[in-house]
């Protein structure tokens, strides 16, 4: 058999080629420019400042009383049928008559508003013994001022369980010393049957209550096991289960 004569440098063929690859390399440009920037495709297990959008607006600070009262613990919207419905560590609303919750809370101003918690739901486990499995909580809120519900103006995330051991999740939320929130993407892993485990840096107090997004779903919240744990490098979430999924029910309805 005769070898195969190779294409004439000025064939048809390669200059197919040359505008099949032109293409795709035109295509990989476009896409990079369409990408997000907010964080996604941020190295794992690296904690950075979470720049403003439609995700991190929906992430807010918790307040004892008002801006001036100092932000203690994050909170974060899920889809509910009145539009009213934050998720967070049962461990956040202690004081729940004076708890207020500023979505997209930014340097000293709440551009969505403050929105007073009016009512609360969480597992008996929890308000009876503080079961560290039942560390998740869900609770409406209301305007402080204004009439529009807060999923109106932020929109809301979709509650997940169910997820698998190792799934990667985003964790925004703000520490009780910063006054914009930090975000972090890695693997989780499974510390207990219970307990879901996170390698965050920088993750320290008021973090809690911040939402685990598995593909931007609520799959946690920071809390759980030693209060969501007791080093910013490594953090907790209680698995999210039946009584979890069904407190969420229950408020998502209850307007």
């Amino acid at each position: 058999m005769l070898p195969r004569q190779a294409a004439p440098v000025g064939s048809s063929r390669v200059r197919r080629a040359s505008r099949v690859l032109l293409a795709l390399a035109a295509m990989a440009a476009l896409l990079s420019v369409d990408l997000p920037d907010a964080g996604a495709a941020a190295p794992l297990g690296v904690t950075a400042r979470a720049e403003p959008d439609a995700g991190a607006d929906r992430v807010g600070a918790l307040f004892a009383g008002g801006l001036d009262g100092g932000h203690f613990c994050t909170a974060a919207v899920v889809h509910s049928d009145d539009r009213s419905v934050i998720a967070t560590a049962a461990h956040c609303l202690d004081n729940p008559d004076s708890t207020v919750f500023a979505p997209g809370y930014r340097d000293g101003k709440a551009p969505y508003g403050l929105w007073k918690v009016t009512s609360v739901y969480m597992s008996p486990r929890w308000t009876q013994g503080r079961d560290q499995d039942e560390d998740i909580a869900f609770a409406s809120v209301s305007p402080v001022t204004g009439s529009e519900q807060v999923e109106d103006l932020v929109g809301g995330f979709q509650v997940a369980p169910d997820q698998s051991t190792d799934v990667t999740v985003t964790i925004v939320g703000y520490p009780s010393s910063d006054e914009s929130p930090l975000r972090c993407t890695n693997a989780t892993s499974l510390f207990s049957p219970t307990q879901r485990r996170i390698d965050c840096p920088d993750l320290s107090g008021g973090t809690s209550g911040s939402p685990w997004l598995a593909n931007g779903a609520v799959a946690g919240v920071l809390g759980g096991y030693e209060g969501g744990g007791l080093a910013p490098e490594v953090s907790y979430s209680a698995v999210m289960d039946d009584q979890a999924l069904e407190l969420y029910r229950e408020a998502a309805v209850a307007g």
